[in-house]
């Protein structure tokens, strides 16, 4: 998602850059043209099209102030993808650990708050009123520690996800799929206070990895209720 209207300003050395992480990821022949950019997105995104001889590429401006090799990595990774290459680790490890530490997951979050907007959907549902069951879990599981985010259906029908959290907004959007009187409200509960959990256990780096559903979230998890039925009950919808 990148905000409308927005301008992107040129990466100094960009095209030069690219050129050479293309012969260094092992692409055969001449390099092209590459016009580079950093541009106001909304997270940590880089993109590439193709208009005739030229590649357009556009950095999120969080790499703005990135160290050379996070940007060389970046560029490799994004290279490899298009021309079907398989760059080296050492190449490409200076931007994963700066796309995956707390510092820059920060950033995105800080950013995500000024240029994302919260759903403008509703948490009144036709058949569940979701703010009622939030409160309901929140004093049941959280002893009314939790500060309530954002919350809201979704405006359109998901085709996989039931439920999900945007730490950069602080908001809970649920699948408006749900919001039907054939799906119990037990269903409804379960799915909001999994996304509940996700404001608790913030997502966090373990070695060179991202871990959303620590164990002591599983844990948690299984704390609801009607843990087994709810999740039983959603396997059979995602079916």
């Amino acid at each position: 998602m990148s905000p409308r209207g927005k301008v992107g300003s040129h990466v100094s050395g960009g095209e030069a850059l690219f050129q050479r992480m293309f012969t260094r990821i092992g692409c055969e022949g001449r390099p092209p043209h590459f016009h580079v950019e950093f541009y106001a997105y909304s997270s940590l995104v880089i993109t590439l099209r193709r208009r005739g001889d030229v590649y357009h590429v556009r950095f999120s401006d969080l790499l703005r102030r990135a160290p050379q090799a996070v940007l060389e990595g970046a560029a490799a990774l994004l290279l490899a993808r298009v021309f079907r290459r398989r760059p080296s680790r050492a190449l490409v490890r200076p931007y994963l650990e700066y796309a995956r530490s707390d510092r820059t997951r920060s950033r995105i979050n800080h950013l995500r708050r000024r240029r994302v907007r919260p759903a403008a959907a509703s948490p009144q549902g036709e058949h569940h009123d979701l703010v009622a069951i939030f409160d309901q879990l929140n004093g049941k599981y959280f002893s009314q520690k939790l500060e309530r985010p954002h919350i809201a259906w979704s405006s359109r029908t998901w085709l996989r996800q039931f439920g999900c959290y945007d730490p950069g907004p602080n908001q809970i959007v649920l699948n408006r799929s749900m919001d039907r009187p054939v799906v119990p409200q037990f269903v409804v509960e379960y799915v909001l206070y999994h996304e509940m959990l996700h404001v608790k256990h913030p997502t966090r780096r373990s070695g060179c990895s991202l871990i959303s559903h620590s164990p002591e979230f599983r844990a948690e998890e299984k704390r609801y209720e009607h843990f087994r039925a709810a999740r039983k009950f959603l396997d059979r919808l995602a079916g």
